[in-house]
Order: C-alpha cells, then structure tokens, then sequence
C-alpha cells in the first residue's frame, strides 16, 4: 500500500479500506506500525474535512447519565437540590460556574464541554398567570 496524504474522498475510503485489512496487525509489526500511520492521515483529514463539534452541555450530561447508569438523585451533590437538578436538565435554569467544577472535579467530566454555550427555555407564561 502507498502512503501518502488524504487530500480526496477517493484517498480517503482506501485509507479506510487500507485500515480494515490491518485492523488486526499485531502489536509491533511492520503492518501495525502501517496500521498507525493510516489512522493519524485518517484522522487528519477528518479534522480537516469533517470536524465534529462538541455536544450541547446538557445533552452531553444526559448521555454521561445515561452512559452511567446515573438517576437525577445522583447529580444532586453536584448541581443542588432535586428541583434545582430538574430545572438544569429541563433547561430553565443554566449551569453555574460552581456546578460545573463540582461535576468536572468529581465525575471526570471535560470542563470544555459544560462550559459551552447553550439555549436556555423560556418560561411558559401561560403558568404563571394561573
């Protein structure tokens, strides 16, 4: 197989294919150090020509939730009473600076991702007049 950069579709679906006949190369032989080198081109390219963006804050906690086994009661220590969980995750109250280190501190979360901006709901104002 010729190396050489990804600069089109065409490169890039051999690079795949290149990839899956090497997938089980073993450790430390020519083929995976081949192996290697595909999936750093592969994976430039891909930063180039298809970046993907990091998630929306709170989706991306509803899928560690989920991921985690974790119930509402679980995020408790970590964003306040159940109300105040309820509001977070129904998107009617943002995360405070102080929620978000307590999360990234104490679930391992990526700071960089809580901290992104996102949309807030706007309350329903037919309740409040009831």
């Amino acid at each position: 197989m010729e190396l050489k950069l990804i600069r089109t579709q065409e490169d890039y679906r051999a690079a795949l294919a290149g990839i899956d006949r090497l997938w089980d190369a073993p450790a430390g032989s020519p083929a995976s150090d081949l192996l290697d080198v595909l999936a750093l081109l592969v994976e430039q390219y891909e930063r180039r020509y298809a970046p993907i963006d990091d998630p929306d804050p709170i989706d991306f906690l509803v899928h560690v939730m989920e991921s985690r086994n974790l119930t509402r009661k679980d995020l408790e220590p970590y964003l306040g009473p159940r109300g105040r969980v309820s509001d977070i995750l129904n998107r009617t109250r943002p995360l405070t600076l102080a929620m978000i280190r307590k999360l990234s501190e104490s679930l391992k979360l990526p700071a960089e991702v809580l901290i992104r901006p996102y949309r807030l709901r706007q309350p329903d104002k037919t309740a409040a007049t009831l």
